[in-house]
This record gives C-alpha cells, sequence and structure tokens, in this order.
C-alpha cells in the first residue's frame, strides 16, 4: 500500500490552463444547428451564433496568450510496499471466449427485399395522393421524375395531371433504384438495431431523411419544394420503413459473421494450412 512520506520541500506552483465555458457553448450551438433540421431554420441560425460565439470565446482563451490559473502542489514521497511473495493470476475459465454482439440479426437480403416492398407500399401511398389531393394520379409521377429530370421540372400546373411518357420512364427506374439502394443501406445498418427493425424503418430513418430533405431542398431546388405535399411525403416515408421492417421480421434472423473465422470468411479453402487445436507440433 502507499505510504505518504513527508519531506519538509517547500510546495510548488503549477499552471494550468485557466478553466472556460466556450466549449460547452460551441458544443451547443453545434447541436442547435442540427437540431434545426427537423425544426425550424431559426434554430439553425441561432445554432451558428452560438458557434461563432464558442469558437472565438474559445480561441480567445488560448491566443495570442493561453489564460492560465496557479495551482500549489505539496510534495510527498511514495514508497510502495505489500506482503504478497508472488503476484496473483486471475482465474479464467478455459472455455470463456469473447462475446460477439449482436449473436444474430437479419441479412442484407432481407433488407433488400424489404426495400422492394416498402417501394411497392410507398408508391400506392403516393399514387394515393394523386388521386385525393393532386386529382391525378400522374402528379406524383411527374414530381419524382422532376428530381433529375429537366424537362418534368419545367412542367406547369396544367400539365403535370397528364400522363408523359418520359417522365414515366425516369421515374419508374428512379423509383426501383431508390428503393433497392435504400433497403440495401436498411439491410446494412441492421445489426445495429436488431431487435427493432420496426423503430429503424418506420420512424428514426423516416423522421431524419425527411428533416434533411425539407431543409435542404429549399436550397437546391425551390420549384420542387413548393409543389411537394410534406404530410403526404412523411407518411409515404414512414409507410416505406414501416412496410420493409415487417418484411424483414418475417425472415430467420442468422448468426453474425463475425462468429465466423476469417479463412471462411474470405473463401479460402486450405483445411491443410492450419492443423486442428491440440494436435502436437500444430502451428497458430
Amino acid at each position: 500500500m502507499p505510504l505518504p512520506t513527508p519531506t519538509g520541500q517547500e510546495p510548488i506552483e503549477i499552471e494550468l490552463p485557466a478553466p472556460t465555458a466556450w466549449p460547452l457553448v460551441l458544443a451547443a450551438g453545434v447541436a442547435l444547428m442540427w437540431a434545426g433540421l427537423l425544426t425550424s431554420a431559426s434554430v439553425s441560425i441561432l445554432g451558428v451564433v452560438l458557434a461563432a460565439a464558442g469558437c472565438v470565446g474559445w480561441f480567445r482563451e488560448v491566443l495570442p496568450v493561453p489564460h492560465e490559473v496557479t495551482v500549489v502542489a505539496h510534495r510527498e514521497d511514495v514508497v510502495l510496499t505489500t506482503d504478497r511473495a508472488e503476484v496473483d493470476r486471475l482465474p479464467v475459465a478455459a472455455e470463456q471466449v469473447r462475446a460477439w454482439l449482436p449473436v444474430h440479426t437479419y441479412s442484407v437480403a432481407a433488407g433488400v427485399r424489404g426495400g422492394w416492398v416498402g417501394g411497392a407500399a410507398m408508391a400506392v401511398l403516393a399514387c394515393a395522393y394523386g388521386v385525393l389531393k393532386a386529382g391525378s394520379i400522374w402528379v406524383p409521377i411527374n414530381l419524382l421524375a422532376s428530381v433529375v429530370y429537366a424537362q418534368s421540372l419545367k412542367l406547369g400546373p396544367d400539365q403535370l395531371p397528364h400522363f408523359h411518357a418520359d417522365s414515366f420512364a425516369i421515374a419508374v427506374l428512379l423509383h426501383a433504384l431508390g428503393s433497392t439502394l435504400v433497403g440495401l443501406v436498411y439491410g446494412a445498418m441492421l445489426p445495429m438495431l436488431p431487435r427493432r427493425p420496426l423503430l429503424l424503418g418506420g420512424l428514426v430513418a423516416p423522421v431524419l431523411w425527411s428533416g434533411t430533405l425539407y431543409s435542404i431542398l429549399g436550397l437546391l431546388n425551390p420549384v420542387l419544394q413548393s409543389r411537394i405535399d410534406w404530410l403526404w411525403f412523411i407518411a409515404s416515408q414512414v409507410a416505406f420503413g414501416v412496410t420493409a421492417g415487417l418484411v424483414v421480421m418475417k425472415h430467420e434472423r442468422i448468426p453474425t459473421r463475425e462468429n465466423i473465422a476469417f479463412a471462411l470468411r474470405a473463401g479460402v479453402e486450405a483445411p491443410g494450412i492450419i492443423a486442428p487445436r491440440g494436435d502436437e507440433g500444430g502451428g497458430r
């Protein structure tokens, strides 16, 4: 046990950085900047102001001369002693191995299938919006095509309700590609929330995606933003996520690949290279 021994030496003074609250102000400003993506632009503006103030205040704490405080420290000599004759070892069971979490999860293919079925559910809800709110099933199709197709974006209010072959083909291709890619990302993220696919797909992802798109679309494409009914847009995103989650939950969960040997994961078929455990002279 350590035994302090006074030496009679004079205490020393140590200079340390002065305490400051500016890092907390900066952190709060960055948090408000991102929170504004889901709430209001005024929240983001407040976050920018706080972040700028935090940066300036923090820089002034260290530049041009660092702000420091003096702390008095007393010298002590510490002598370590023990009554043990040898080092103790912690008992570890031979069969105890490192735990991999999660042990079972859904496959990426399940996420892709969920993306396809979720895309179909989203298409049904979008077409329902076109019939009930816009008066034509072709309105949401032409709006989807206008994301990448300039000719669809130029369609006036009197042309949006009508069928356009080029816009229809682009919208179908874009929706199929988007559903596949989103399903692939969804499947890759499933190990993070292996027991809550509905929470990830039905709530977390739609809220984050809708809030982010609403914030940036006004800067990238104001015309398209003005034509979108955001309540129906969020509803279609939730329908996509809930349907994809239900499809994923119908699949059987599989063991995570972290428990599989690297040689098998890499596709190496060379059982003669590594000797079985317990063989004498076997390499590792």
